[in-house]
C-alpha cells in the first residue's frame, strides 16, 4: 500500500494531475491569502482569555465609558522652555483631534510641566475591529496635525495608542521578511546543489503550499473563531519555508541516489519517496502535534498560533511529499544541471567529513559523549539569568520609535503614570469603599469620583510608576488584592497594565502545563515510530539538553551581546516548542535511517553508516531552518530577534553537535539496547563492526 501511494504522485500520468490539482488549488487560494490581514486580531485584550479580570473590566466598563477606547499621550517639548505660542498650537491641535475618526470625547490638556519644557495632552481613541492597525490610522492623522507649522516644537504620541501604532508598523516588515526568507533558503539551496535550477522547485513548492495555508487559516479565522495576529502570520512565514524546504531537501537527496540505480526517474522517485517518506511524515506529524498542543493555552495569541502553524506544517508537508515530487519527475534529470545523476553510476568511496567525524567518535564514545553532556550542562546554566518576565511597551522594539522617545520625554517632564490609568469597576453601593482601599495602595496616587450608571461604577486611579513598568504592575497586584477583600462590591482591576498582568500570568500558566504534555506526546510519537523504549528516552533527553544549552547561551547573548532589557513572557514556551519539536525532526531523520541500517549490518556500524548517508542533507537542512528564522531579525522587534536567534542556534547546535556527536556516541555506546524491547533488540553486531573496529565506513548499499 505505501509503495503504491508512493507511487503516485510521480507516475507517468500521475504527475500531471497532481500538477493539475495544486493549479486548480492555487486560484482561490491567491485570493483568500491576501485576505488574512483582514482577519487578523491585534489588540492585546483580545488576546486574553475571556475569563481574565481586565478582559471583564472591559465588557462592564463599556456602559459607563465611551466603548472599548485607549489613550494617546501626545506630548510636545523644547529644550529651551515651551511658549505661548506653543501652548496655543497644543490647544489649537486638540481641537483638531477630535474631528479625526475613532477619537472620541473631551481631549484632557494641554497640561504644561513643571519644569516649561514639556505639554501633555492626553487623547482617547476607540479601537475599532482593526485593532493596531486602526490606531496606527488614528495616530497618522494627529501626527500630521502635531508636526504642522511646529515651527521646531517636538511632537510625539506615545501611550497605548502610540505603542499600537508602532507596532503595526515593526510589523509592516512582514513583506520583506519572506522576501529576506525566500532568499536565504535560495542562497544555501545553491550552495548545496551547486545548480541554477534546482533550488527553483522547492521555492516554488513552498510558496504553493504558504498560500494554500494562508488562504485556509483566513477560512478558520472568518468563520470558526480562530485568533490570528501579525505575530501568527511571520512566525508562519518562517517556519513554513524551514520546515518544507528542510523535507524537500531529504526527498531530493533519496532521489538523487535512487536516480544512479533506476533508468526510470518515475521508478526513482517511487522509491525515493517510499524510502524517505516516513521519516518526512514522522517529522511534520512530530512538529504538527506539539504546535496543536499549544490549543491548550489560555492565552488567545497562544492557542491561535498552534493551529496556524500546524496547518502550515501540514500543507508544506502534503505538497512536498505530492507537487514536489510530480515537478521534479516532469523537469527530468536536466533539472539537476550541471551535475546530472547518471544510471548505472557508481558512489565514489571517498572519505566524508562525516566518515572522518563517525570513526573519531568510534574510538572512544563514552568519553565523547559525557563530554558532550558537560559542555552543554554548562552551556545551559545561563538560562538561570533569563528574564522573561515581560517587557515594558518602550522595550518591546529594538530601535527607538517615536512612542519610546515620547515616553522618555514624558517620564522626565511629567509623572510616569499620568494619561493611562487604572480601571476598577464595582457595585455603586460599594464605590465609596473600592475608593478609599484604592487611594491606600502603594504606588497609586490619587484616585477619581466614581462615574455611577445602572448600578455599577467605574472609577479611575492614577499610577506612580510607567504603565508598562514592573512597577506598575506590581500595584496592579496589590490594588487587586485589596479590592477583592471588599465583600460584595464585586469589584475588577483593568486597563491596559492589568492587561499586561494577566497576559503575564497566562503565558506562565500555559508553560506550566503545556510544556509537560509536548514531552509526553513526543516520547509516545518516538516510541510509535522506533518500536523501543530506550531509543525514545535517549533522544528526548539530548533534546532537552540541547533546548537547555540554547536558552542559556540565548540568555547571555540577550543580555550581554543585544543588550536587550529581557524576554517576553511567552517567549520559554515558544521557544520550547519549536526547538522540541524540530530538534526531534534531525533525530527522526537519522535515527530511522540507523534503525534501517541496522537490520542488516547491527547497531553500531549502522551508527555510522547512518551518520554518513544523513550527515550532509541533515546539515544542509539544518542551516536552511536556522537561516530562515535568523531572517526574523529584519524586523525591528525584540521577540523576533530573540525567537529568531534562540531557535537558529539551537538548531545549528542540535545539528551540528547534538545528532552527529552526542546521539552517535550514545547510539555506539548503547549498541542493540537503542531498540530495546523490539526484536531488533535481538540483533547482535555482525563481527568486527563494534566500535573503534569499523574502519572505512562502506558506502550505504541502499537496500
Amino acid at each position: 500500500m505505501l509503495r503504491k501511494l508512493a507511487a503516485l504522485p510521480s507516475g507517468r500520468v500521475g504527475k500531471w494531475v497532481v500538477i493539475a490539482i495544486w493549479a486548480v488549488i492555487l486560484v482561490p487560494a491567491l485570493m483568500l491569502a491576501g485576505k488574512l490581514g483582514d482577519a487578523e486580531e491585534n489588540d492585546n485584550s483580545a488576546w486574553l482569555p475571556g475569563n481574565a479580570e481586565s478582559t471583564a473590566v472591559v465588557e462592564r466598563a463599556q456602559k459607563l465609558m465611551p466603548a472599548d477606547t485607549v489613550p494617546a499621550i501626545v506630548v510636545y517639548d523644547r529644550a529651551a522652555g515651551t511658549t505661548p505660542a506653543d501652548l496655543a498650537k497644543a490647544r489649537a491641535d486638540a481641537t483638531a483631534f477630535k474631528s479625526i475618526t475613532n477619537v472620541v470625547g473631551e481631549p484632557q490638556g494641554p497640561v504644561v510641566s513643571e519644569d516649561g519644557k514639556a505639554l501633555q495632552t492626553v487623547v482617547q481613541v476607540r479601537k475599532d475591529k482593526t485593532g493596531w492597525e486602526g490606531l496606527g490610522k488614528v495616530v497618522d492623522a494627529m501626527t500630521e496635525v502635531g508636526k504642522k507649522d511646529a515651527q521646531g516644537l517636538g511632537f510625539h504620541v506615545a501611550g497605548p495608542a502610540g505603542y499600537g501604532a508602532d507596532s503595526i508598523k515593526a510589523f509592516g516588515g512582514g513583506g520583506a521578511l519572506t522576501t529576506i526568507t525566500a532568499l536565504v533558503v535560495v542562497a544555501i539551496l545553491l550552495l548545496t546543489y551547486r545548480s541554477p535550477l534546482l533550488p527553483l522547485l522547492p521555492l516554488l513548492t513552498v510558496g504553493v503550499a504558504l498560500m494554500a495555508a494562508e488562504a485556509f487559516i483566513y477560512l478558520l479565522a472568518d468563520n470558526a473563531g480562530l485568533v490570528v495576529n501579525k505575530q501568527t502570520s511571520f512566525i508562519l512565514v518562517v517556519l513554513l519555508f524551514g520546515a518544507a524546504t528542510d523535507y524537500a531537501l531529504l526527498l531530493i537527496s533519496r532521489y538523487r541516489e535512487e536516480l544512479a540505480r533506476h533508468e526510470d526517474r518515475h521508478e526513482a522517485m517511487a522509491e525515493a519517496l517510499y524510502r524517505s517518506g516516513p521519516a518526512i511524515v514522522a517529522s511534520a506529524a512530530t512538529v504538527a502535534v506539539s504546535l496543536m498542543l499549544l490549543t491548550l493555552a489560555v492565552l488567545n495569541s497562544t492557542k491561535g498560533m498552534g493551529p496556524a502553524c500546524a496547518i502550515g506544517i501540514l500543507v508544506g508537508l502534503l505538497a512536498m511529499t505530492t507537487l514536489m515530487p510530480a515537478l521534479l519527475v516532469a523537469c527530468g534529470r536536466w533539472i539537476f544541471w550541471p551535475k546530472k545523476p547518471v544510471y548505472g553510476a557508481e558512489a565514489q568511496a571517498k572519505e566524508s567529513v562525516w566518515d572522518r567525524v563517525g570513526n573519531a567518535i568510534s574510538g572512544r564514545p563514552r568519553l565523547v559523549w559525557a563530554g558532550t553532556v558537560v559542555v552543554l550542562g554548562a552551556m545551559a546554566l545561563g538560562a538561570l539569568g533569563l528574564n522573561a518576565s515581560g517587557l515594558s511597551n518602550k522595550d518591546q522594539f529594538t530601535n527607538k520609535p517615536q512612542m519610546a522617545v515620547g515616553e522618555e520625554i514624558r517620564a522626565e517632564h511629567f509623572p510616569a503614570g499620568s494619561g493611562d490609568p487604572v480601571y476598577v469597576v464595582a457595585k455603586a453601593d460599594a464605590a465609596a469603599q473600592v475608593r478609599t482601599a484604592l487611594a491606600a495602595v502603594p504606588g497609586i496616587t490619587g484616585v477619581g469620583d466614581p462615574v455611577v450608571k445602572d448600578g455599577e461604577a467605574v472609577l479611575l486611579a492614577q499610577l506612580k510608576d510607567e504603565p508598562s513598568s514592573e512597577g506598575a504592575m506590581s500595584t496592579v497586584d496589590r490594588a487587586r488584592t485589596a479590592v477583592h477583600k471588599i465583600e460584595g462590591a464585586d469589584a475588577q482591576v483593568g486597563g491596559s497594565t492589568a492587561i499586561m498582568v494577566d497576559t503575564e500570568n497566562a503565558a506562565a500558566r500555559d508553560s506550566k502545563v503545556i510544556i509537560p504534555i509536548v514531552l509526553l506526546v513526543v516520547l509516545l510519537i518516538l516510541g510509535l515510530l522506533l518500536r523501543s523504549v530506550v531509543a525514545p528516552l535517549l533522544l528526548m533527553a539530548t533534546v532537552l539538553l540541547s533546548f537547555g544549552a540554547a536558552l542559556g547561551v540565548s540568555s547571555l547573548v540577550f543580555e550581554h551581546v543585544f543588550g536587550l532589557a529581557g524576554a517576553d513572557a511567552s517567549f520559554p514556551l515558544l521557544a520550547f516548542v519549536f526547538l522540541v519539536a524540530l530538534g526531534i525532526d534531525y533525530n527522526i531523520f537519522l535515527v530511522t535511517r540507523v534503525r534501517e541500517d541496522a537490520a542488516l549490518h547491527g547497531t553500531r556500524r549502522a551508527a555510522l553508516t547512518g551518520l554518513s548517508s544523513t550527515g550532509g542533507v541533515i546539515t544542509s537542512a539544518g542551516v536552511v531552518l536556522a537561516g530562515t528564522f535568523a531572517a526574523m531579525a529584519s524586523l525591528p522587534l525584540v521577540f523576533a530577534v530573540e525567537l529568531g536567534f534562540a531557535v537558529a542556534f539551537g538548531v545549528l547546535l542540535d545539528t551540528l553537535v547534538v545528532r552527529s556527536v552526542l546521539v552517535t556516541a550514545l547510539t555506539l555506546d548503547v549498541g542493540r539496547w537503542m531498540w530495546w524491547p523490539s526484536k531488533l533488540f535481538h540483533r547482535h553486531d555482525d563481527a568486527g563492526t563494534s566500535a573503534g573496529e569499523s574502519g572505512q565506513i562502506p558506502a550505504y548499499s541502499g537496500r
